[in-house]
């Protein structure tokens, strides 16, 4: 199952899977573009493996990345509880 976490001011979408058997999250970021279509890539957590990166710069990777990272704590609770509905208990 994906999970919605945060969509930022740029519509930049980041989603991410439920705990994984293996014990990774898969977090998706993934931003609309006009020329092509969308940018995106997968980061693994608690690794911060970045994989499957397309039409992001350098720059823009290690952005999503520490972005990630300053979120990983509540990412993997959500992971692990169902997402946020779940966790929050809406």
């Amino acid at each position: 199952m994906i999970y919605p976490f945060m969509t930022l001011e740029d519509d930049t979408e980041i989603t991410h899977t439920e705990m994984l058997e293996n014990g990774e999250v898969k977090v998706y970021v993934e931003t609309p573009d006009e020329k092509d279509c969308f940018h995106s890539l997968v980061c693994y957590l608690p690794s911060y493996r970045v994989e499957e990166v397309i039409g992001y710069s350098e720059e823009e990777v290690s952005k999503y990345v520490k972005f990630i990272r300053e979120a990983a704590n509540l990412i993997i609770e959500f992971a692990q509880e169902g997402g946020f509905d779940h966790a929050a208990a809406v």
